[in-house]
């Protein structure tokens, strides 16, 4: 049976970190959650109403925005050195979040609630402003080009970057040529390819949609994959992560893009190609027709945000600032993981286990041995991450790996092995060793499927005689009633959103009374990159 080739390189960096002089080197990166889901009524139906005033602007608020649809709420954490502040964070804000809503829930599941058909879905708005308007405008061509349900599908994104301190020592045991910045880029990188190789184990221990509601493809033919289990609902027998599939964001319409990760001055050049390259089928839409816009551009892609990766190297930019433009300016600050469900049996969308496993995988994927790929070896890799996506319990399977197929237990039992070290170094200093025992309680996923969350929400719809959207909406009021009898609300976290909000509020109104510039120039300008 062909087994993944021993790398030994990762087990000298592993030495070398447990080794240095200076202790914890891999402890205390910094850790954020962006966490997305769906305003719906009390009888599961999507929102009509605009995002609620009193969670402020949900163009300037840091914290509290909306993605894709004015009922798409996205909840946005500061970074922490902690998982347990993190989780608590987010416990905060939901509770606040939920003080304002109403009778209105947060939708459970990834996957959305019967909603009947695009129309059904409101595009976000963020004001007058020309920064607003781009925001509005970009979202009408995303539905242009994929329809809106498929932007009304949730996730949640886990954003990380290693602490400062590592770097020195990772340049020394690599005894690498590369310093500072350019050292701290090409490691990123690094880390970006692996997750490209190992990623789909994400897809597997955490995919919590194997199911939809019928109404996902109003007017449309349900795809082969998919079979009927009870009343409006689909499923994938063996699916993990129906959103992750090709069902999802892995759709046909990004087919024949390619980003290439072997270096920042390669991912920004590729990117760079496909917000400037006209496709026809976008020509022949129209940018602007009627008066009326309907995308930023008729190019491959309006923005780099477009680009639905599994992962993404990321800085914050300055207002009006491309993320190519900031990447170029100051190099990698830190990690986007992208494939994470919305966990259905998590209030807040996520839980500490699962925080601790992403931290160990990151580093991981850092420290492994880690090739430049090609674009052929890419799309294999890739390919892998969609198979488990739609099949990844199936009994037996195997994936790919340049040394032939892999039963994917054999693999994944080979990952998480090497994990150990990892999580112990993580673990230094701390009695209840919670990096290992994050592992364990993966590592036990592998021995019986049916631990897998995707197996645990295909059963709780089994055992309860319930559809897709009867235990979506059952789950979120759970959720909502979490929330309401927990502990009494922190009163200065209180206060501090109800600022934020109130200044958000503020600070929408000065961007609109900055403007200056007409709208069509002020998006030619952002086009040509030219507004910072």
């Amino acid at each position: 049976m062909p087994r993944p080739r021993l790398d030994r390189s990762f087990e000298r960096r592993l030495a070398g970190l447990v080794n240095a002089r200076e202790r914890g080197v891999l402890q205390g990166g910094l850790k954020g959650v962006e966490r997305e889901s769906l305003r719906v009524t009390p009888d599961g139906k999507i929102a009509q109403s605009p995002h609620p005033r009193a969670l402020g602007s949900a163009l300037t608020h840091p914290h509290i925005t909306t993605d894709y649809s004015e009922a798409l709420i996205e909840l946005v954490t500061p970074p922490f050195p902690d998982a347990w502040e993190l989780q608590q964070y987010l416990c905060d804000v939901h509770q606040f979040v939920y003080s304002e809503l109403g009778s209105e829930l947060l939708w459970a599941t990834s996957m959305p609630c019967a909603i009947n058909g695009d129309a059904e879905i409101p595009i976000a708005r963020y004001g007058s402003s020309n920064i607003g308007r781009m925001k509005h405008v970009y979202r009408v061509g995303l539905g242009h080009r994929y329809g809106r349900m498929m932007q009304a599908i949730s996730g949640v994104h886990y954003n990380y970057s290693f602490p400062e301190r590592l770097w020195p020592v990772l340049e020394a045991v690599n005894e690498s040529k590369l310093r500072g910045r350019a050292f701290v880029d090409d490691a990123y990188f690094s880390l970006l390819r692996n997750y490209r190789r190992y990623g789909w184990l994400i897809l597997f221990l955490f995919g919590v949609s194997p199911a939809m509601c019928r109404t996902f493809f109003t007017g449309r033919d349900v795809p082969a994959g998919l079979e009927p289990a009870g009343k409006g609902t689909l499923i994938a027998p063996y699916a993990t992560s129906l959103r992750m599939s090709d069902l999802g964001y892995r759709n046909k319409n990004q087919a024949g893009v390619y980003v290439s990760v072997n270096s920042l001055e390669e991912y920004v050049r590729d990117l760079s190609r496909l917000i400037s390259t006209p496709h026809p089928e976008y020509e022949a839409d129209g940018v602007v027709v009627d008066g009326e816009w309907r995308q930023l551009n008729a190019n491959l892609l309006q923005i780099e945000n477009e680009y639905y990766s599994f992962i993404r190297p990321k800085r914050v930019a300055r207002s009006g600032e491309r993320p190519t433009k900031a990447l170029e300016r100051g190099g990698v600050q830190y990690v986007e993981m992208r494939s994470l469900d919305v966990g259905a049996y998590d209030p807040v969308g996520v839980n500490q286990r699962k925080l601790l496993f992403l931290e160990a995988f990151a580093a991981l994927c850092l420290l492994r041995e880690s090739p430049p790929l090609s674009r052929e070896l890419s799309e294999k890799f890739e390919s892998n991450h969609v198979l488990v996506a739609s099949r990844g319990r199936e009994p037996g399977l195997r994936l790919w790996t340049e040394q032939g197929a892999l039963a994917l237990t054999d693999w994944a039992g080979e990952i998480v092995d090497q994990m150990q070290g990892i999580c112990e170094l993580l673990d230094a200093g701390q009695a209840s060793k919670p990096y290992s025992a994050a592992l364990a309680f993966q590592r036990a996923k592998l021995a019986d499927f049916a631990e897998l969350p995707s197996a645990r929400l295909l059963e709780e719809m089994r055992r309860q005689g319930q559809s897709f959207f009867e235990v979506g909406l059952w789950m979120s009021e759970m959720h909502r009633d979490y929330f309401r009898e927990l502990y009494p609300p922190n009163p200065g976290r209180l206060a501090e959103f109800r600022e934020e909000a109130e200044a958000s509020l503020a600070e929408q109104q000065a961007v609109e009374g900055r403007d200056t510039l007409p709208f069509a120039e002020f998006v030619a300008r952002y086009n040509a990159g030219s507004l910072v």
